[in-house]
């Protein structure tokens, strides 16, 4: 059931600690996903095991008004720096946000009172309606942008909801075009082509790769119990699940763009030192 409900805590801001290293908080505009991705963490945590509705099909919004954000980063940055990871636990630009707009009015607030920097990490096309806004956050923002793979049959398996690739390269051109700080999370890694080192050189920056073992959060335990070493296998993939594989293609990265525009796991995730 798509945005029949309002669902969270009054307030945005949740402080962060384990994987979200150098992040003081996170920020989710939504609770559930309809993107569904079949590797999602969130799918074996709390919220995605006992609502009773199968993950993928659901997505609520906060109840919270997206001005009281202007306050909580007030409040906070009197305690320190605030940086944010947006979002955590769901797409910002799921489908509902075209309408909903809830993300969009957040960022309008954090120029209104801005954080330290905000990490939007994202794998929708639609993140490029709002580069006006971000433009205005200037460095203090960074739009990191999911692509797993460069294969489409590759992403109509595992992740048959999420926005098709060709969609995503082209916003991260225009993104980039803009001015806007962007970056490429390979999180997790896919089966992919010879290619791709160089494709995401060409669209980004800095890029981020993860795999199933790094970047679950549980050291691929939960990816082993969402059964993605069995679709693997099941597909004619089972020599891509293994951590070599991202190995492979951080040290090709490395030789194209250089040591310190290419990150790996949590570490990669983590914000620029100011």
């Amino acid at each position: 059931m798509v945005g029949a409900n309002m669902s969270g805590t009054g307030r945005w801001l949740t402080p962060t600690g384990g994987y979200l290293q150098g992040y003081s908080h996170s920020l989710n505009p939504y609770v559930g996903c309809t993107f569904g991705c079949s590797y999602c963490y969130v799918r074996r945590m709390p919220i995605g095991l006992f609502r009773g509705e199968p993950w993928g099909t659901w997505v609520d919004r906060k109840k919270a008004d997206p001005g009281k954000l202007r306050a909580e980063l007030k409040r906070e940055k009197g305690k320190g720096p605030v940086t944010v990871f947006f979002s955590t636990a769901t797409d910002p630009y799921q489908p509902l946000e075209a309408d909903a707009g809830v993300t969009r009015a957040l960022l309008e607030e954090m120029v209104a009172e801005p954080p330290t920097f905000v990490l939007l990490q994202t794998r929708s096309p639609l993140v490029s309606r709002d580069i006006d806004v971000l433009s205005r956050l200037g460095d203090r923002v960074r739009v990191s942008m999911t692509v797993e793979t460069d294969r489409e049959d590759v992403r109509r398996i595992i992740a048959p909801s999420s926005p098709p690739l060709a969609a995503r390269w082209r916003v991260l051109r225009q993104l980039r075009e803009a001015g806007i700080d962007t970056q490429v999370a390979v999180s997790p890694i896919l089966p992919h082509t010879p290619a791709f080192a160089e494709k995401l050189a060409d669209v980004a920056p800095r890029i981020v790769v993860d795999d199933y073992f790094r970047g679950d959060g549980s050291g691929g335990k939960r990816s082993a119990a969402l059964g993605m070493k069995e679709l693997h296998n099941k597909n004619g993939w089972i020599e891509w699940y293994d951590p070599s594989v991202a190995d492979k293609l951080l040290n090709a990265l490395v030789k194209l763009i250089g040591r310190e525009a290419v990150g790996a796991g949590a570490d990669g995730f983590a914000p620029p030192v100011r």
